[in-house]
């Protein structure tokens, strides 16, 4: 043992002679420890600047209003002797010449994409104006924004003594009266405290980017959860967007008044919220899926189009043609989040399943039902440019990851082979297969285990694979009912963004049982960096958006669009599915390339049930056709395709026509009637009248697919 610590102090030795030969251009490379014995800190540096000593100053947050000096030295390291407090409220800045670098516990654990804000030290406007600064490049269309591989999170520490984080303003959130935060592309806002009025934020408004700020139907890939929002909270998004845990004090409106024209979104999702004093309205959107949030009083439409599903929620709207009210909602773990406990440790809160659950997780006072899990003993940290070989490697030890804000790069999936693991992603972190021979088989493989818990990430693909998320292999038949599998807020991307062609089986399959999925965005792009049309159809191969297998399968909040053949194919008994939004492929070149059953039936059903199931039951469905890089001649016969069986029923299902010439002939079963003639909805099939399915079968991914490497546990 005496060895190895003179072996390391060795190493650190020459490390430190090492850096004094830095060049003013290179970055810094800095280090702190924390003695919680003596409770000091010593930082060391590698050299900067040309001449004179180094500044020692000590701020209690990064920006904090004040930085007092703490010494000078003109070694690379320094011990202060008499930090703050709460270990984490040590932000030290080391200045030579003009050259100044900030060192701190949190910058070390959790790496450059995670912002924290402390109120304690900083002014109200302090986060705002730094998130916002950020936005022109980060926010935006194009190159900066719905492309680019950065990813953030800003974390806010919970208020002291009654402050807040909103420094004042007025009207809606899109307004510049209103001060409001502006949260852009895969970025994440995410309060510190145990319940959400732990920390209080003024304004947050999306803002969308086409048609001069009316159009959001390309706002994706941003978050918000665990906090307040005293004003506005103008959540003007679509797909991949996700609200969870929030106290919402006031509001006006979901859809932005910027723009002169009409808005719209293809939103969106919202869960465990409790709305205080204003009822919101999602007027503009396509649909939204809202679970377990509290509404004031009353039951009059909030808005939206076509597929409007409210579960587990105290006074929605009530029930019409558009809005779907469901009671309770069966089977559900919240996700979880990250949070700072009373010792002042970071810690994960991984919620407890709940069933028939009506209303939020959580109350004033009571962080919920669940445990906290300490992040540094329990969890391993990763930070962009981690490998799979550290991440899997990490799991095989026993501890969960924390995906800190980044773009994965990896040469091989991580699998999740152990009961109870967790991956856990922060600012919309993305797992992306690189395009190496070696990977061709997925991004993420989970074992057929108990209590697993995937969250928060989004699959990228820029090589050919099998599928892109895969829980639990064909062979699959454990009973999870005592403890689920829960896949939550996931996105699966298949083109937009690479350049060679690539060609996916499935972006998701599920073959486990007892899995319970809690709001996906399965997306085949319909549009990217690259020529779209007929050549997307050929570059960005992938047949089916989700496969299901396995049996007892609920799925909440399922949005699944644009790819080739069934956009979902579900083949496992008692499957729930609560909400479904769809869009079929646009670049189909001609009819002859997109047909079903043998040739048999135009084009694939969105949704598609197979014969040999028994019994399911899938409640507030739209699919909506815009068939416009084809041939003009492109339509589906169905929407939806389930067998004629006394306990297999779909329920509130529409279809409508968005763009193009092709049309959805039948909104199920060869009934309904067609696109052509405007929106057509069918309150409930169930062992109907219409068309029963030929019989067919299905092309799945099998262990042939795997490659030799891959070891599949049972």
């Amino acid at each position: 043992m005496i060895k190895k610590v003179i072996s390391l102090f060795a190493s650190f030795l020459c490390i430190l002679i090492l850096s004094s030969f830095v060049s003013p251009n290179q970055k810094v490379q800095h280090k702190i420890v924390y003695n919680k014995k003596k409770h000091t800190m010593t930082l060391s540096w590698s050299a900067f600047g040309s001449s004179g000593n180094y500044i020692v100053t000590r701020g209690g947050s990064r920006l904090a209003s004040d930085f007092v000096n703490v010494g000078s030295t003109s070694k690379l390291i320094f011990t202060d002797n008499k930090p703050n407090k709460d270990k984490y409220e040590n932000y030290y800045k080391v200045t030579r010449d003009s050259i100044t670098v900030i060192i701190s516990l949190e910058n070390q654990m959790f790496g450059d994409n995670m912002y924290f804000y402390d109120r304690k030290y900083e002014k109200a406007e302090t986060a705002r104006n730094e998130i916002n600064s950020q936005f022109p490049a980060i926010g935006l269309g194009g190159e900066n924004g719905e492309w680019t591989t950065k990813r953030q999170a800003y974390y806010f520490k919970a208020n002291i003594d009654d402050q807040t984080y909103d420094s004042g303003g007025s009207g809606s959130a899109s307004s510049a009266e209103a001060n409001a935060i502006e949260l852009g592309f895969y970025s994440h806002i995410g309060g510190l405290g145990k319940v959400p009025s732990d920390v209080k934020l003024g304004s947050i408004f999306t803002r969308p980017h086409l048609s001069g700020g009316a159009n959001a139907t390309c706002t994706f890939w941003r978050s918000v959860e665990n906090a307040a929002v005293m004003r506005d909270f103008a959540w003007t998004v679509s797909q991949s967007t996700s609200a969870r845990r929030m106290l919402i004090e006031s509001t006006s409106k979901y859809i932005s008044d910027v723009g002169n024209t009409n808005f719209w979104g293809s939103g969106g999702f919202i869960a465990d919220t409790h709305y205080t004093s204003s009822r919101p309205n999602w007027g503009g959107q396509q649909q939204w899926y809202t679970r377990n949030a509290v509404f004031p009083s009353g039951s009059g439409a909030m808005g939206g189009s076509y597929n409007m599903v409210w579960q587990g929620c105290i006074n929605p709207p009530k029930e019409d043609d558009s809005n779907s009210p469901i009671l309770t909602t069966p089977i559900i773990r919240e996700k979880p989040f990250l949070f700072i406990d009373n010792d002042g440790e970071y810690k994960v809160f991984v919620p407890a399943w709940q069933k028939d659950k009506v209303g939020v997780s959580w109350s004033s006072t009571d962080m919920g039902k669940g445990k906290g899990q300490d992040l540094i003993t329990s969890w391993y940290i990763a930070k962009e440019g981690d490998t799979d070989m550290e991440i899997n490697k990490a799991l095989k030890e026993g501890r969960n990851i924390f995906f800190t804000p980044g773009h994965y790069s990896l040469n091989a999936p991580i699998q999740v082979n152990r009961k109870d693991a967790i991956l856990l992603g922060a600012g919309i972190a993305s797992v992306t297969l690189e395009p190496t021979e070696k990977n061709i088989w997925g991004c993420i493989y989970a074992d057929d285990k108990d209590g697993i818990i995937i969250s928060g990430l989004l699959m990228d693909s820029f090589n050919s694979t099998t599928y892109q998320v895969r829980i639990g292999d064909e062979g699959a038949n454990a009973d999870h009912s005592a403890n689920p599998i829960l896949l939550s807020d996931i996105t699966c991307r298949v083109g937009g963004v690479q350049s060679k062609n690539i060609q996916i089986h499935a972006s998701m399959q599920i073959n486990s049982n007892n899995v319970v999925g809690d709001h996906f965005w399965l997306w085949r792009a319909d549009h990217g960096l690259q020529k779209g049309g007929d050549v997307r159809w050929i570059r960005d191969r992938c047949k089916n958006g989700l496969i299901v297998t396995g049996d007892d399968v609920t799925l909440y909040a399922l949005f699944t669009e644009h790819y080739q053949e069934y956009e979902v194919l579900w083949l496992g008994e008692r499957g729930r599915a609560y909400f479904f939004q769809n869009e079929p492929p646009y670049d189909a070149p001609n009819q002859a390339s997109w047909s079903s059953q043998g040739g048999r039936v135009d084009g694939f059903a969105a949704f598609k049930v197979a014969n040999i199931v028994e019994e399911h039951r899938t409640i507030g469905m739209g699919s909506y056709a815009v068939f416009t890089g084809t041939d003009g001649n492109v339509n589906k016969k169905n929407g939806f395709e389930i067998p004629n069986s006394p306990n297999v029923k779909l329920e509130k299902m529409c279809t409508t026509r968005f763009a193009g010439p092709g049309n959805i002939q039948n909104v199920i079963n060869s009934t309904g009637g067609s696109t052509a003639t405007g929106a057509k909805r069918v309150a409930l099939y169930n062992n109907g009248e219409g068309t029963h399915p030929y019989d067919e079968e299905f092309n799945l991914p099998d262990r042939e697919s795997y490659p030799a490497y891959i070891k599949m546990e049972k």
